[in-house]
């Protein structure tokens, strides 16, 4: 049948299973959202575009499934560009479409042109400008494989107006993706396989590192089956907390500059590190120089260019993390390796306080407090969306994920103000569950316009808001590095109670501990979006952290003495 071109846009998403999109309309891309009300497709209209680009983030994150944004050209385009680097980064299945100026304009520094797919070149896995109707089904078909395919990623199609309001005829079949099948990677050698399982089967001080392309590839149970089988402890990259259950008995926790100390020690004192879905990033390794520096190293990773990238690795296993295992497991011996648990276990010494007592209640409120209080009250059961910065990590340390897919977190990019429009989108992704935001004061007030989205569209999300009056991580960073010279950290906010009024939604403030629970319970009682800002102690820092350009092994710990004990005692 000949359609427009606009037409052929929604008829490939509805084929591709799409139900929800974001967005924001304007002029070159119109014909689009005048041919939307023709199509059983959700819009959630956004107030910013670089919100919509998180909440297609964040509903990819919580479902698995590819988010969709769509925007127009010039200022609408490159209000993605941050949205698009963040799930670039993180790996993130996106497509976004933009109109562009007809095609007749192109070059010409029309209004609102920008070469948006140049722009996006090294933000995107791939890009296209499409400038006929005819090209709009191959493009789109396409640009969801690649976005989906090997290592996941997001995509931009950029299709101009006149392309929008031309007809074609869809051809469905015709148009079925090809090239990208480059994005797949080829299953690892034989003989690959069989020198990591040497290593595997020899290995007296093991540690398998846990990251996001555990979740990523669905290998949870191979995972954990490898582990259980060859008593290997893992430890986890923050995108892979969740990835694997932290209550598990071989779980020691997260790694890297604000890991625990005893995780850390482990991979320096480890004979063999099985790095699974994970890209050795600096926020994990520390000093390369020092990383390790008595472990053989396997590599397991989709993305063939991440494997001896930063750290050379004795095992390169390309390929789906899955499969890879599934390759690898009826070979591994059963192992015991209670020696090395045990060791593990006396540098954790009586650190389980995190796990098992309350914090120090000294009558002021920690972050710390906010987040093992949500963690306990929740029963770990909440998808919890952080922003970045120190909540991030007291977050990662104190609210312990068992399931998959329960923490969504700007990683690589350390995005401020992705929390809440993320939240929503995790939200209209998986209805039934129970979303928390955790934020700054810092980054909330750079998306904190989206309440009105989540108004708008009957969203319920929790908001908790730990305000300390800094630009906390930053500021802690000045405080050891800087000689505690706070230049542009201070900074003022709004009253949080009295901005949630103002949108319409439940909210109100916490400066005690023992206000926090009832707090929490009227939140999650309400129908709607609710907001609760957390008057927290305002120069507190994150503890354990490993400067930058260190080694993993030399953690600054907490001063003591201290209102909140360390949580590991110092192995060094």
């Amino acid at each position: 049948m000949d359609r427009t071109g606009a037409q052929i846009i929604w008829e490939c998403l509805l084929r591709e299973g799409v139900e929800t999109v974001f967005g924001y309309p304007g002029g070159a891309i119109l014909p689009t959202y005048d041919a939307m009300t023709e199509y059983p497709i959700r819009h959630v209209l956004v107030r910013h575009e670089q919100s919509a680009v998180h909440m297609a983030d964040g509903f990819a994150r919580a479902s698995g499934r590819t988010g969709v944004v769509v925007a127009t050209s010039g200022p609408g385009a490159t209000n993605l560009v941050t949205g698009l680097a963040t799930a670039m980064l993180d790996s993130i299945p996106l497509v976004a479409i933009t109109g562009q100026v007809g095609s007749g304009l192109l070059g010409t520094d029309a209004f609102q042109e920008v070469d948006i797919t140049g722009i996006t070149l090294a933000i995107t896995k791939h890009n296209y400008l499409v400038t006929r109707a005819e090209d709009i089904a191959p493009a789109l078909r396409e640009a969801f494989a690649v976005a989906s395919s090997g290592r996941p990623g997001p995509v931009l199609v950029d299709i101009t107006k006149d392309a929008q309001q031309g007809r074609a005829t869809l051809d469905w079949e015709g148009a079925a993706p090809t090239r990208h099948l480059r994005h797949i990677p080829p299953s690892p050698s034989q003989v690959d396989l069989d020198r990591a399982l040497v290593m595997i089967n020899a290995a007296k001080r093991p540690v398998i590192l846990a990251g996001h392309g555990i979740q990523l590839s669905g290998a949870r149970a191979e995972v954990l089956a490898l582990a259980e089988l060859a008593q290997i402890p893992f430890a986890e990259t923050l995108l892979g907390l969740g990835a694997v259950p932290a209550s598990h008995a071989l779980s020691l926790g997260m790694m890297g500059m604000h890991g625990e100390s005893w995780v850390n020690q482990a991979i320096q004192e480890a004979d063999l590190l099985i790095a699974l879905g994970m890209r050795f990033d600096d926020r994990v390794t520390g000093r390369l120089k020092e990383y390790a520096p008595n472990a053989l190293k396997i590599h397991v990773d989709i993305d063939a260019s991440e494997i001896n990238k930063l750290v050379p690795v004795d095992v390169p296993l390309g390929g789906d993390l899955k499969q890879v295992l599934q390759a690898l497991l009826p070979s591994v011996k059963a192992a015991d390796h209670t020696p090395w648990l045990e060791r593990i276990r006396s540098w954790r010494g009586d650190s389980a306080v995190r796990d098992i007592k309350n914090l120090p209640d000294d009558g002021h409120l920690y972050a710390a407090h906010v987040m093992h209080d949500l963690w306990k009250i929740t029963k770990g059961e909440a998808v919890v969306v952080t922003d970045v910065g120190q909540h991030q990590m007291w977050e990662a340390q104190y609210y312990h994920h068992d399931g998959e897919r329960s923490l969504i977190t700007s990683g690589g990019a350390g995005t401020m103000g992705f929390a809440l429009p993320a939240a929503i989108g995790a939200k209209l992704a998986r209805p039934e569950a129970e979303v928390w935001v955790v934020a700054g004061d810092g980054g909330f007030q750079m998306t904190f316009a989206e309440l009105m989205t989540a108004v708008q569209e009957g969203v319920k999300v929790n908001i908790a808001i730990i305000n300390n009056g800094y630009l906390g991580m930053v500021r802690q960073w000045q405080a050891l590095f800087y000689e505690g010279r706070y230049a542009a950290t201070p900074i003022l906010s709004p009253d949080f109670v009295k901005l949630a009024g103002a949108f319409g939604i439940h909210g109100e403030r916490v400066e005690k501990r023992s206000d926090l629970e009832a707090a929490v319970a009227r939140a999650r009682q309400q129908p709607g979006t609710a907001l609760i800002e957390f008057k927290v102690e305002q120069e507190d820092a994150v503890y354990p952290m490993v400067a930058a350009g260190a080694a993993l092994h030399d953690m600054i710990l907490r001063p003591s003495p201290s209102p909140i004990a360390e949580t590991g005692s110092d192995p060094v």
